[in-house]
């Protein structure tokens, strides 16, 4: 099961820059708008200390850390929602993805064009959001006139799915995002296959300057400054400690992999792979069962399950069995983050 995160913002703020630093993948970087056209997509591993310490005693032939896709998405430019910039093209790009990382510039550079002149990031970031919004009204106008027609022709489904629709509208109407709307799990599983734009999670990533320009911004952000991220990129941890730099971006894939309410649990494969695989919050043992093998959900008996820590504490998987602290797990069992887990089928 993979989940992705779009990189978007203005053009020429650092997307490209740290998709590559992310994914160590080469793009096109330059100092004016939509060097990127098509969508950039980089598989990036998720770092995690437990899986290295399982693997530190169960000493497997392979070990395998879960992943997360990031996708460098064009710059937005303000009429993105009416096509400009190539706008709708490139919301289409992001309604695909799971999350957001939107990068914000925080920094001076004659050499790379400023398309608004001036630095202000909170007012790029309104600008990003107006679009997102605006796109999201489009097509709630969209949805709830083909309901009326529903209605009108006798469907009484449509009228509650209407009255849902008209509240969202409404909110969306006065500039506040679909997630700032207080809904009931039953009306977000109603408007789950929409794929609103505002309904999506954001981090936001504040690319600044050596100089480390200050800034007072009305929302929660990462800064970053992702010339030296990219340029650091392909160096040795040894090489980084001589220089005592200290890269964020394990800190910007943890950031995206927690945003996402996602959980990780292992598998060991009876010695030859260790594994960590992503799961969404709350699901039960035979879904977890499905993301390694589909067999594991549809034939799924139960499950050996032991939390990580009591794994390395025991020494061994044998060890831990005989100790009584491997708990068998049932169809109902929710799966919990760094759950070890052997399958029953």
């Amino acid at each position: 099961m993979s989940f992705s995160a779009g990189i978007v913002g203005l053009p020429n703020v650092g997307k490209s820059t740290l998709f590559k630093a992310l994914t160590r993948n080469k793009v096109d970087i330059a100092p004016y708008p939509f060097t990127t056209i098509n969508p950039n997509v980089g598989i990036v591993k998720v770092p995690d200390e437990r899986l290295e310490k399982i693997a530190a005693i169960l000493k497997p032939e392979k070990i395998t850390p879960t992943i997360i896709e990031f996708v460098d998405i064009a710059g937005l430019v303000k009429g993105a929602h009416k096509g400009e910039g190539l706008g709708n093209q490139f919301l289409a790009q992001i309604r695909n993805c799971d999350a957001i990382v939107e990068v914000v510039r925080g920094f001076q550079d004659s050499k790379v064009e400023n398309i608004l002149q001036d630095l202000n990031p909170q007012r790029d970031i309104e600008i990003i959001k107006l679009e997102l919004l605006m796109k999201d009204s489009e097509t709630l106008e969209n949805l709830t006139a083909k309901l009326e027609k529903e209605i009108k022709s006798g469907d009484k489904k449509a009228i509650k799915k209407l009255e849902l629709f008209n509240k969202i509208k409404k909110t969306v109407s006065e500039g506040k995002s679909v997630s700032e709307i207080d809904l009931s799990d039953e009306e977000k599983s109603e408007i789950k296959e929409y794929q609103f734009l505002t309904q999506k999670p954001i981090i936001y990533l504040l690319n600044t300057s050596r100089e480390n320009l200050n800034f007072n911004l009305d929302i929660n952000f990462l800064q970053i400054n992702l010339k030296d991220e990219e340029e650091t990129s392909e160096l040795s941890e040894k090489e980084l400690e001589e220089m005592e730099f200290k890269s964020c971006l394990d800190q910007i894939i943890l950031y995206s992999y927690n945003i996402l309410d996602l959980i990780t649990f292992f598998t060991i494969a009876g010695g030859k792979e260790t594994r960590a695989w992503t799961l969404k919050k709350g699901k039960v043992a035979p879904e977890a069962g499905g993301v390694v093998h589909s067999d594991f959900k549809e034939k799924f008996i139960r499950a050996d399950v032991i939390p990580w820590e009591l794994l390395v504490k025991s020494g061994s998987w044998k060890t831990a069995k005989e100790s009584g602290l491997i708990k068998t797990a049932g169809k109902e069992y929710i799966v919990q983050d760094g759950d070890v887990i052997e399958f029953k089928i």
